[in-house]
């Protein structure tokens, strides 16, 4: 099995968004506990971290090599490719193919992009904005102006728009679905497939997100088959979307397995696990690994 870590460990760790400085450090944590494979995330969030990473690529690079990891995901976290301001999608294109062009330098097999939560008037906190959080509530208020139509006619743009930007680097682009998004379930991102039938465009497995769904994950695997890029490892008990350590919820890891080996799934599994308590957050990672390397073992994946 490839197991790589996700970036939400120097989430979790270090802060939303990693500074550049721990950016260096949270790799060298990845290192320190046995991965081999590593993502890194940009995001326009609080700063402009996709800049910031582009200006540091060299350095970035040099640590990973240096480190002996190699970097096989960059997600490009830009709601703002999604806005109905022209300008603003415009200045996120821009960032966008910055974000291209850092994942090139860095030998990235994949670059990352979420559906992000709808242009709805949310009374409160919002998905994903501020800080993550899991298990929250979100109300909204509807304007009567608002229209999912023109809402899904920019998805399906920009996701096109990103697969023609992305046609000639030889890199894939991936999305997962997420609660509170556009793009919550695999039939979603069936439906997303229908509208833009690209080679280079797929899934990201998400088990903690999908189990929150309530979706049977061996049935979204086999609606999925061969779509499926990459497989997010988290657990949760199927109430909340948290992303705990792998073996402390409910869902089925050898039937989730043994769908994905009926697909000759031969991925990356994304270890995703989030904690408040940094004093134990590196512990769950080796665990959530090792917990998930000896069931693949076990039935032969």
């Amino acid at each position: 099995m490839k197991i790589s870590c996700c970036w939400l460990y120097a989430i979790a760790r270090y802060g939303y968004p990693p500074s550049i400085e721990d950016t260096f450090r949270a790799l060298e944590d990845v290192a320190d506990m046995g991965f081999k494979y590593v993502e890194i995330e940009a995001f326009n969030i609080k700063k402009n971290n996709v800049k910031e990473l582009h200006d540091s690529r060299s350095k970035i690079k040099e640590a990973v090599d240096n480190l002996g990891l190699k970097l096989i995901n960059y997600p490009i976290m830009l709601p703002g490719l999604l806005s109905q301001d022209d300008n603003v999608r415009k200045y996120n294109f821009e960032l966008f193919n910055i974000g291209v062009e850092t994942a090139s330098y860095f030998g990235a097999e994949m670059v990352q992009l979420d559906s992000f939560p709808p242009s709805l008037q949310f009374i409160g906190e919002t998905p994903y904005e501020e800080a993550i959080k899991y298990g929250k509530t979100f109300r909204v208020k509807i304007n009567p102006a608002y229209s999912w139509q023109k809402e899904w006619d920019t998805l399906i743009n920009m996701f096109s728009r990103c697969c023609e930007i992305l046609k000639d680097t030889g890199l894939k682009l991936i999305l997962e679905p997420r609660v509170g998004e556009k793009i919550t379930n695999a039939d979603a991102i069936l439906r997303l497939f229908d509208h833009i039938n690209n080679p280079i465009l797929g899934a990201i497995l998400d088990t903690a997100h999908m189990h929150a769904q309530k979706e049977i994950i061996p049935l979204s695997i086999e609606k999925l088959g061969s779509k499926i890029f990459m497989v997010h490892v988290a657990d949760n008990d199927g109430t909340v979307n948290n992303h705990n350590k792998v073996g402390t919820g409910t869902i089925d890891w050898e039937g989730t397995l043994m769908a994905l080996k009926k697909f000759n799934y031969s991925g990356y599994f994304a270890i995703d696990i989030w904690s408040e308590d940094i004093n134990k957050i590196k512990n769950d990672y080796i665990e959530s690994r090792n917990y998930i390397e000896k069931i693949g073992k076990r039935i032969g994946i």
